[in-house]
């Protein structure tokens, strides 16, 4: 019996290293250099920890830049340098109050709120005013300027749990995020609340962009934490069933945000030369900017660190890429995209041939594959790999995607675009809160994520597309 087993074990072992291909030998040294010897999660630590959020505009945001470029040049890459964009610079000012007013009581209830990002400030003294509720923009326009006139609109729109992946919800829901504002303007509302985008009831509230229509007046906008929604919601409702009877509930707000000037900043970039066709870029990155709740952990500090270990991984093994590898930290990705939008403009007026570039914004978490959108010949190519990704954890190869930063590459140049596609189910937790810290990612996940990253830049750097 011990025979027939030593025979099959040196059977399956002949048949393993027979199958070995150089592809797979430079894939174990990738995966062994991050499993043993990763920068990634110690280097999201520093960046978490001794930095912190890092809002565009922000002296957080000019310490992330400069040390992420000192960082890059300690891993002698072939080079580093700074590419000046001017951004948006919003401030949140003091904490912001939200209160609930009992219309026939008085009382008062704290709750729980945070500006929207961009959004204007109330009088000095807040604002207090009736609040009406609604489910989506076509309740709004049934109210009209009668029963919106003068009031604050809440928009109490759930996410539609229905839906299998949390992006797909995010998106759904996000309008009333970045427009709900302007359209509560439309019919003379003083100011407007949004439930916050997650699907998970909890007390964070989650900030985020949102956009005002400048024919239309502007008003201050915040966004309210699931469980309180769900209260105000509840608190709401009996005022319905007074039929009209007493004083309606009343919200009162008070926020001191402001924009002030645009400044200076940049994106961050370090590059590994390629030795037989120079001239092909493909890109990997991450936003550098974070909101300014917490310390922009998972959003997105793990894609530009495991964007950066993806040519720290390669140089320290001793591969020389075929083709130009770099890793870009955009600035200004949560409330603008300028540095996505300059990176694109360069790339144009350099004539630059980028043929293929890769964002890591949905998370630190384990990789579940790549979403692509790019001709089919490249789809085709780049799926013949899979197998190689398989034992990692990234089989899904299906979906169309890319994203934010690395979109004006595809809209401008017509660049072949990847997004790293982690398992997100959990990042609506945290997205845009207070949550979204250092201790919330696990080294392993990142490090899985790294691995794949670095596996694919690989591929596409010795084999084109």
């Amino acid at each position: 019996m011990k025979q027939i087993i030593t025979s099959v074990f040196l059977l399956a072992f002949s048949l393993l290293t027979s199958a070995q291909t150089p592809d797979s030998v430079i894939i174990k040294k990738i995966s062994d250099e991050i499993f043993v010897s990763g920068q990634c999660y110690q280097d999201l630590r520093h960046l978490c920890k001794k930095i912190g959020a890092r809002l565009t505009g922000s002296v957080n945001a000019e310490k992330a830049v400069y040390w992420t470029y000192n960082l890059m040049k300690s891993y002698n890459f072939d080079t580093v340098y700074l590419q000046e964009v001017m951004v948006p610079h919003w401030v949140r000012g003091e904490k912001e109050i939200g209160k609930v007013i009992n219309g026939l009581s008085g009382s008062e209830t704290l709750v729980n709120i945070t500006a929207l990002g961009g959004s204007i400030a109330t009088p000095p003294q807040g604002i207090s005013a009736e609040i009406v509720e609604v489910k989506d923009f076509d309740e709004l326009k049934k109210l009209g300027e009668q029963g919106v006139k003068g009031k604050i609109v809440f928009y109490n729109h759930p996410f539609d749990v229905r839906m299998i992946m949390p992006f797909s919800m995010y998106g759904e829901a996000g309008k009333y995020r970045y427009i709900g504002a302007s359209e509560a303007a439309r019919y003379g509302a003083v100011g407007s609340i949004v439930r916050s985008m997650t699907n998970y009831i909890n007390d964070y509230p989650n900030t985020g962009a949102q956009g005002y229509n400048d024919s239309l007046p502007k008003i201050p906008c915040c966004a309210i934490s699931t469980l309180d929604a769900e209260w105000l919601s509840g608190e709401l409702k009996k005022d319905t069933e007074k039929k009209g009877a007493g004083a309606k509930t009343k919200f009162y707000l008070k926020m001191t945000c402001e924009t002030l000037p645009d400044v200076k900043s940049y994106n961050v970039i370090g590059e590994l030369r390629g030795t037989e066709h120079p001239e092909e870029i493909i890109d990997v990155g991450g936003h550098l900017d974070s909101w300014d709740l917490a310390e922009g952990a998972h959003d997105d500090g793990t894609g530009v660190m495991q964007s950066i270990e993806v040519l720290r991984v390669l140089k320290k093994i001793g591969v020389k890429p075929k083709r130009t590898i770099r890793a870009v930290m955009f600035m200004n990705e949560e409330n603008g995209l300028k540095g996505g939008e300059e990176y694109a403009k360069q790339a144009e007026l350099k004539k630059e041939k980028h043929i293929l570039a890769m964002e890591a914004d949905a998370g630190g978490f384990t990789p579940r594959g790549f979403s692509m959108s790019m001709d089919e010949d490249k789809k085709t190519k780049i799926r013949k790999w899979e197998k190689l990704f398989q034992p990692y954890g990234a089989w899904d190869f299906t979906k169309k995607g890319g994203g934010a930063d690395i979109g004006p590459l595809g809209k401008k140049l017509g660049v072949p675009m990847m997004g790293f596609s982690p398992d997100n189910q959990r990042y609506f937790i945290i997205h845009h809160t207070a949550q979204d810290v250092f201790e919330q990612v696990n080294k392993r996940e990142l490090e899985m994520g790294a691995i794949v990253m670095t596996m694919m830049i690989y591929l596409v750097s010795e084999y084109g597309l």
